[in-house]
């Protein structure tokens, strides 16, 4: 059985810039971070998601967030469902997002669709097996 935790919200850092306009081009960038956890009767993974927004060199918003999965120890995980549990997480981690820009200069943004081909499945399998 593989349960899913809520998404933790582990970093909310907006600084509001100055002198901001709409016109202004402002940048993003995405990370994805995976962990291994493990407990005598259970295994599974943690993924993290990173955005931070940026006016120039100045950053307006970094945003972080996590939730996990917890396996039983006998189950098995093929890549699909991995990739199910990273959409998952990417979703809860969008739609967060979406109500939290409401109060920023970032409430017209949206984040990035997920890149799967971006993902190392493989890697996060072997982090399960």
């Amino acid at each position: 059985m593989i349960e899913q935790t809520d998404l933790v919200v582990t970093e909310w850092i907006y600084i509001p810039p100055t002198n901001f306009s709409e016109n202004d081009v402002i940048s993003s960038k995405v990370m994805f971070d995976v962990m291994p956890k493990r407990a005598a009767d259970k295994k599974g993974i943690a993924c993290r998601f990173s955005y931070k927004f940026l006016n120039g060199n100045d950053t307006i918003l970094l945003y972080i967030a996590e939730d996990s999965y917890v396996i039983d120890l006998e189950d098995q995980v093929d890549e699909a469902e991995i990739l199910k549990m990273v959409k998952n997480t990417y979703s809860k981690f969008n739609q967060t997002f979406d109500i939290r820009k409401l109060d920023t200069v970032l409430r017209n943004k949206a984040l990035m669709p997920l890149n799967e081909s971006g993902v190392d499945l493989h890697a996060i399998y072997h982090l399960l097996n």
